[in-house]
């Protein structure tokens, strides 16, 4: 990747949100295969949020770890933006709690998870989701992170 470009917007105020700088180094880590330069957003929020948008989008209720909006740009048209990510901040806290992670190992796997979203991977068959995890967990391993799947219930994705 050229250049990231990163617009960090903080709906939410709680303690023991990840640092600006951590959600740039981390989204760029999942973006190191991007030849070219990329704007994107990664939006922290509350349960209402998220509720609200994964109701709207994915027509399921209730509060989701991390969803993913990817940018197509029109017929024609050039762009650097590959989307955008909403982070809802109380349900990463709760999944790091109860599989035994720091915040901070939670955090960063959901935005390399998301980032990957945003890139095309998916885990909706066994085979997407291995090739997804693969990447996830040598993204991490690089970072200094344990194999984020490792306390999670086989068949369990986040």
């Amino acid at each position: 990747m050229k250049n990231l470009v990163l617009d960090i917007q903080r709906a939410v105020n709680l303690e023991g949100l990840p640092a600006d700088n951590e959600l740039e180094r981390w989204a760029a880590a999942a973006l190191e295969r991007c030849s070219g330069n990329v704007e994107m957003t990664i939006r922290l929020v509350d349960a209402d949020e998220s509720t609200h948008l994964n109701a709207t989008y994915r027509n399921k209720s209730g509060p989701t770890n991390v969803l993913s909006f990817p940018f197509e740009a029109p017929p024609g048209i050039e762009s650097d933006l590959l989307g955008d990510l909403v982070i809802c901040a109380p349900v990463v806290s709760r999944e790091a709690a109860e599989q035994g992670k720091s915040d901070k190992a939670h955090w960063a796997h959901m935005v390399i998870h998301g980032v990957l979203h945003l890139q095309g991977y998916d885990h909706q068959t066994d085979n997407d989701a291995a090739r997804m995890e693969s990447r996830e967990r040598t993204l991490m391993s690089r970072l200094g992170f344990d194999d984020p799947y490792r306390l999670i219930g086989k068949g369990q994705r986040t």
